[in-house]
């Protein structure tokens, strides 16, 4: 029985330091300390696995555009900001009377990380809260 539990007693040491070794190889960037919220303010952004086709978004003074549906469909909202990280978004124009999103909806976001040209947002609308990455490409 002593023979067994070493062996793999070695076997889990070895997957140990070979995980340990490939883990200093891949340096882990750390989000922004402090986050850097105005980021959000100005800019194109698109989604993580989401062709830019499918959805992407514009803020520029204040306003902020959703286009879908290969820029065909757009939804508009107007930014509030309480803060450089907190601010409402009320949709105030939309294209796609089928899009759940109505006029007067108000949206409360929170940049809560940012690293590089990556922004996570968490955003509540009634009671649901979810959370974005954003990709700042311009």
């Amino acid at each position: 029985m002593n023979g067994k539990f070493l062996k793999i007693f070695s076997a889990g040491v070895l997957l140990m330091i070979a995980t340990g070794a490939q883990a200093q190889k891949k340096e882990e960037k750390k989000p922004d300390n402090p986050v850097k919220c105005t980021n959000i303010k100005d800019g194109k952004f698109l989604r993580a696995n989401y062709p830019e086709a499918i959805w992407h978004m514009t803020i520029k003074d204040n306003v902020q555009t959703e286009y879908f549906n290969n820029g065909k469909d757009y939804i508009k909202s107007t930014l509030v900001f309480v803060d450089d990280c907190h601010y409402k978004s009320i949709v105030i124009e939309k294209s796609d009377k089928n899009d759940p999103a109505q006029i007067g909806d108000v949206f409360n976001n929170t940049v809560v990380a940012t690293q590089d040209n990556l922004l996570k947002i968490n955003t509540k609308i009634e009671g649901d809260q979810f959370d974005m990455v954003y990709i700042k490409v311009k």
